[in-house]
């Protein structure tokens, strides 16, 4: 993948700001849009667009290729017409700082459900809705089916995983799929509008963005989560018991996020499975992502070298094994059905061993760098800006971060470790800095370096401390709700942005 020299910002929409307790398609999304152009940014870059599950996590979602209805705009809704203005004057108070999931979905649900109702009246009449609506069922013939009844059935068995339905519908039999079909026809329908009405307006606000000049960097977690249309339409796919469990589950050796290591508990692909029809799945997941995003960030990329496999039983990553993956025959089956310049960028970090490195190379696809990992004492860790190569990307901090002004006020407290002050000490002597604005200070390091993309957090550029962290892997409660307020995003701090970039010459002209 050939990227210009550049520069962009990681903001996932549900924190962006406005009045529905979660952010969404509407007119915030485009005014960050219009705030990162006249930044100089060229690149949007946010975390999976699906549906999300337990816990709310965006990396465990429950499609690879539905979108997260949670994102529809009420205001975007009545533009089209299929809401009425006083369908959302009373919209329920919700939290400003903080999105109540809870809270969110039974209200976005129930807006939905009235606007489908609509639509439907609608649809009757109107030859152009119709003929775009037929549009959205071919632009997602790949995935829609199998997901609205899935969905479908879902709600009818309250969220329940899908391998303790009735035997008939776990095992996919075709009588009982099609009596499903037959029996929740109209719900059916309802999530199939849903997609509709999330797929119009992300791709409107994606058009949007292009046609200022900033592209979209999404993000693909490699494994998907066992409670999926995914897993329940292609068992075969994977590797699972008889009952349908998992019996053998994904996650990561114990590291520097957790003593343990992360459990992450989704269900390991059977790889000589796909290999026998070519990996057309993948083929199929990437093809569908390049539809709505402009470039991919593929999640834990090592897991195509090796991936680490634990036993369904087990209740941490600690024994688990590695295992080798062909990522290889993957890749080469993906470039031989889509084009052999994929616009994918190669998470590479954490447990990276030289295979990982070498496949990531072969593949010309650049790899990752965090300026936060930088500072543990070694002249040349690859984390240190000085150790860079062009072909990477680098980030002040991902999402499973804390902010750059968290993370050094942790090693500024009277408690610290002595490890952590001695990272901050080597970071004010490497940044040649003061501590007083060290987001900044981050921000310039990565701008200023050979990476070809340089990528800050939002939450960095508004110097926002631990309270706007949007991830601590392996835990639980906290995750993904942070947002930012209205009126954060001022002229100056566009401009301070805009002039930085321009500085090392990353403006997108």
């Amino acid at each position: 993948m050939k990227l210009k020299r550049s520069s962009g910002i990681l903001l996932h929409p549900t924190s962006l700001p406005g009045r529905f307790g979660v952010g969404d398609l509407g007119g915030e999304a485009y005014r960050f849009v219009d705030w990162l152009a006249a930044a100089g940014q060229a690149y949007w870059q946010i975390m999976p667009l699906g549906p999300t599950g337990y816990g709310d996590s965006p990396y465990s979602a429950f499609s690879a290729f539905a979108g997260n209805t949670n994102l529809v705009s009420p205001e975007k809704l009545v533009e089209a017409g299929l809401l009425e203005g006083s369908d959302i004057q009373d919209a329920p108070d919700l939290p400003a700082e903080r999105v109540d999931y809870g809270k969110v979905i039974e209200y976005k649900r129930g807006l939905l459900e009235k606007a489908f109702g609509n639509f439907t009246r609608r649809l009757k009449e109107d030859e152009g809705l119709r003929r775009d609506y037929e549009g959205f069922e071919g632009f997602a013939s790949t995935w829609l089916d199998d997901w609205a009844l899935f969905a479908a059935l879902k709600d009818e068995y309250e969220g329940r995983p899908w391998n303790t339905w009735s035997p008939g519908l776990a095992g996919r039999e075709p009588a009982a799929v099609g009596a499903a079909r037959q029996s929740f026809a109209e719900r059916v329908e309802a999530h199939k509008f849903a997609q509709y009405a999330f797929f119009q307006q992300w791709l409107k606000l994606k058009k949007y963005a292009n046609e200022r000049g900033v592209r979209v960097v999404g993000d693909m977690p490699i494994f998907v989560a066992h409670n999926s249309a995914d897993v329940w339409s292609k068992p075969e796919l994977f590797k699972l018991k008889e009952d349908g469990s998992p019996s053998v589950v994904a996650g990561v050796p114990p590291d520097a996020f957790s003593a343990t290591g992360q459990l992450w508990g989704n269900p390991i692909y059977d790889w000589e499975r796909m290999r026998g029809d070519g990996f057309a799945w993948w083929v199929a997941r990437v093809r569908e992502t390049l539809k709505i995003v402009d470039v991919v960030r593929l999640d834990h990329f090592r897991g195509f070298a090796a991936f680490w496999e634990v036993p369904a039983e087990h209740e941490t990553a600690e024994h688990g094994r590695w295992v080798e993956a062909p990522g290889r025959d993957v890749f080469r089956a993906m470039k031989d059905a889509l084009g052999d310049d994929l616009p994918i960028v190669a998470e590479d970090l954490g447990t990276i061993t030289p295979d990982v490195h070498a496949l990531r190379d072969e593949l010309r696809f650049p790899g990752m760098r965090v300026l936060q990992f930088a500072f543990g004492g070694d002249p040349h860790d690859t984390h240190l800006p000085h150790e860079y190569v062009h072909n990477t990307v680098a980030y002040t901090g991902t999402h499973d971060n804390d902010t750059v002004v968290g993370w050094f006020r942790q090693r500024s407290r009277d408690d610290a470790s002595e490890g952590e002050r001695r990272e901050r000490a080597l970071c004010l002597k490497y940044l040649g800095a003061d501590g007083r604005e060290i987001n900044w200070d981050f921000i310039r390091a990565a701008q200023m370096s050979v990476a070809v993309l340089s990528v800050a957090q939002l939450q960095d550029v508004l110097g926002l401390g631990s309270a706007a962290r949007m991830n601590t892997p392996a835990s639980t409660e906290g995750n993904w709700n942070w947002r930012y307020t209205q009126g954060a995003l001022t002229d100056e701090l566009a401009a301070r942005l805009r002039e930085m970039t321009w500085m090392y010459g990353r403006l997108n002209d």
